[in-house]
């Protein structure tokens, strides 16, 4: 039987920033074998799909590396995978602007 999901600090801070500015975000923290831990959309079609691997950017960056089933996901993943930080990383990766919440042109 598979554990609970364990999430950094900053996850939920990340997803309500995300949801507030209007993308789409599902939380896939649960689902293991090295899988990101949010698929988002943007705001505007048409909605570019990213993955997002969470780290917590105030641990030191020995802690931020990503696991063995992580590093084996992004290598073979095609499609777009970003790993954050932060807010603004997460914002910058889907194409967010901070101040506004609005789509980057």
């Amino acid at each position: 039987m598979r554990r609970a999901a364990k999430v950094d600090a900053n996850h939920g801070e990340i997803v309500a920033a995300l949801r507030a500015a209007g993308c789409g975000v599902l939380d896939l923290s649960a689902v293991g074998s090295g899988c990101p831990d949010l698929l988002v959309h943007g705001p505007t079609y048409p909605w570019r799909h990213t993955l997002l691997e969470v780290k917590d950017g105030a641990k030191p960056p020995s802690a931020r590396k990503l696991t063995p089933d992580q590093e084996k996901f992004h290598a073979g993943w095609k499609g777009f995978i970003h790993v954050v930080k932060s807010v603004d990383e997460a914002f910058d990766a889907v194409g967010v602007t901070r101040s506004t919440g609005a789509p980057e042109a």
